[in-house]
């Protein structure tokens, strides 16, 4: 199989021949031609293939009454008690709707909610507990706002009981391998997905990752849980992707995905990218403390952002805001 990078640009004067990325500002003029073969080569952009060029260029519509035209910000809101940065945090739902409301005064676009850590060595929490922990949180949060809300859950009863308590997407962190039913629910609820790639369950995903090539087989597994979901009624165009930064890989392997992560763009898809305080942010940065870690995190997305990166998930969604805005101005 052939593969297919655009080598995005930015700017007003474009050469003869440049492409949209996605519908949106960004271009590209040449692409980077990929396979598990044979060495790596440029080509013009009018060289790719006709099915592959619509991927790439086509404009990517409405996701969960968001404009993809313009970075989202993805507010993380974990109701958990042992999450690797903000376990405990939030585990009255009354602060934890304070500190949603408090996001998007600060530029959240979304909210995502999980009621179940995924950090390396999590253990697996009981549904009911994750319902208990999630839908209050949910429901009060909707009562008073009406900022798009994703459950982050693997789980098909959770998704159930949360998009019944005003849920608008489902983001699954096994890219909908966990639970069988859970594509279905989503499907029949008719809401935007989030398919994540990992390598193993939280409790064992860092023990020695492995990949032949990560970017394509990254790339493989999400190409082919996507067709599942449209398999089952799920439009492509109402599914995102997450390439899973630390989940089941090394720092090599973070670093080979975000520096091709302009492939996903392949897809068809919107992309997410979840880079915010983790492991590999500190240690390239040499800041132990994960919440310490806004400005290395802020750096990585920025620099999806220039690969056309749609959606970006952080804790510090207020100095994110502030560097996007920045950002999008100087360019």
């Amino acid at each position: 199989m052939t593969y297919y990078r655009p080598l995005v640009q930015h700017g007003e004067a474009r050469p003869e021949g440049a492409v949209e990325l996605a519908g949106g500002t960004l271009w590209f003029s040449h692409a980077e031609v990929l396979s598990r073969d044979t060495p790596s080569h440029i080509i013009p952009a009018g060289l790719v293939p006709d099915v592959v060029l619509r991927r790439l260029s086509g404009h990517r519509p409405t996701f969960a009454g968001l404009d993809l035209s313009q970075p989202q910000v993805v507010g993380i809101l974990n109701v958990t008690p042992d999450s690797f940065s903000d376990g405990g945090d939030h585990d009255d739902p009354s602060v934890a709707v304070q500190a949603a409301l408090q996001m998007v005064e600060q530029g959240a676009d979304l909210i995502d909610i999980g009621g179940e850590s995924t950090r390396p060595g999590a253990v697996l929490v009981p549904e009911s507990e994750e319902i208990t922990r999630t839908a209050p949180v949910i429901r009060a949060l909707r009562e008073v706002s009406d900022v798009p809300i994703s459950i982050d859950t693997r789980k098909s009863g959770v998704a159930a009981a949360t998009l019944e308590a005003g849920a608008n997407l489902v983001n699954d962190v096994s890219g909908f391998t966990f639970d069988p039913e859970l594509g279905p629910v989503a499907a029949a609820a008719g809401v935007p997905v989030c398919v994540m790639h990992a390598q193993g369950d939280p409790a064992t995903m860092q023990q020695d990752p492995s990949y032949e090539n990560v970017l394509l087989d990254v790339y493989d597994f999400l190409s082919a849980q996507i067709e599942r979901l449209e398999a089952i009624g799920v439009l492509r165009d109402q599914i995102v992707i997450d390439p899973g930064i630390g989940f089941g890989k090394t720092l090599e392997h973070n670093q080979a995905l975000l520096q091709g992560i302009a492939l996903f763009h392949g897809l068809g898809c919107p992309i997410l990218l979840g880079v915010s305080r983790k492991g590999f942010i500190g240690t390239i940065g040499k800041e132990p403390q994960a919440t310490a870690r806004a400005p290395g995190s802020i750096a990585v997305g920025l620099a999806a952002l220039a690969q056309g990166v749609q959606f970006l998930r952080v804790h510090d969604v207020a100095a994110t805001a502030q560097a996007i805005r920045l950002w999008q101005a100087v360019r």
